[in-house]
């Protein structure tokens, strides 16, 4: 039975293998969401230019375009385009390939060989944040907002400020140090902290938190001064914030 809440979302499927293609279409399909696809990444920025899908389930290795070009020239897009969520599959095992789409602003990536009912479950998951109706019970608060020591955050207006200096995040981004400062102090998993801003239950695989924790820290700390507040490692457990005096180390 097709979900009723995914029915007007379109999702854009885009690999150079007609049955991948054919697959992903399939499962979403029997979901409830309406399909497009493209077979190289040109074709991918016309179709995405185009038609505006809610969602792109974006191939990495690519005829014409690579993922990362397309990744590149959607975020540079000005409007809604360029805030299109983006699912990226990769065959390739290396970290650093996996890495690199994220850092360009992909929200997530499943390696391949994939199950399709995994794709449809991140799917669902992504978009859910995207819209906002898998905000965590704490962020739906009346309060709307949280100060820890020089950081502030709007959740209503996904305003986010450091010693009066904003924050320029990315939708994960803001929801990862969202839920770090709910619990400012408390050591978080990375699988809670998947299931919690993701949306999804752990399947193996970790390093989308890491790589998101890298580029807020860069972002809260861009001169490597001590900001009044740092993303502490707690290794083999999480991630905690923590306000700082100069002493606190990543």
């Amino acid at each position: 039975m097709p979900a009723s809440d995914s029915s007007a979302k379109t999702v854009l499927v885009v690999d150079d293998e007609a049955n991948i293609r054919e697959l992903c279409s399939l499962y979403l399909e029997r979901e409830g969401f309406a399909v497009i696809s493209a077979e190289d990444g040109e074709s991918a920025l016309s179709v995405a230019r185009e038609h505006s899908p809610d969602l792109i389930v974006l191939d990495l290795m690519l005829p014409r375009k690579s993922g990362y070009e397309v990744t590149r020239e959607l975020r540079a897009d000005a409007g809604s385009i360029g805030e299109v969520p983006i699912l990226m599959l990769t065959a390739r095992s290396e970290d650093v390939d996996r890495i690199v789409g994220l850092e360009l602003g992909a929200d997530d990536y499943l390696g391949k060989p994939f199950h399709p009912r995994e794709l449809t479950a991140r799917v669902k998951a992504i978009l859910r944040r995207a819209s906002g109706s898998g905000t965590t019970s704490a962020a739906r608060g009346s309060r709307g907002r949280i100060e820890v020591g020089p950081l502030r955050l709007d959740w209503d207006r996904r305003e986010a400020t450091l010693s009066g200096r904003a924050l320029k995040l990315r939708n994960k981004e803001f929801e990862l140090l969202k839920q770090l400062a709910e619990y400012c102090g408390i050591v978080l998993t990375r699988e809670q902290l998947l299931e919690q801003v993701w949306g999804y239950e752990y399947f193996g695989e970790t390093r989308t938190v890491d790589v998101h924790v890298n580029q807020l820290r860069r972002k809260l700390a861009p001169d490597n001064d001590d900001p009044g507040v740092a993303i502490v490692t707690v290794r083999g457990v999480g991630y905690k914030l923590v306000e700082t005096d100069g002493s606190a180390s990543n």
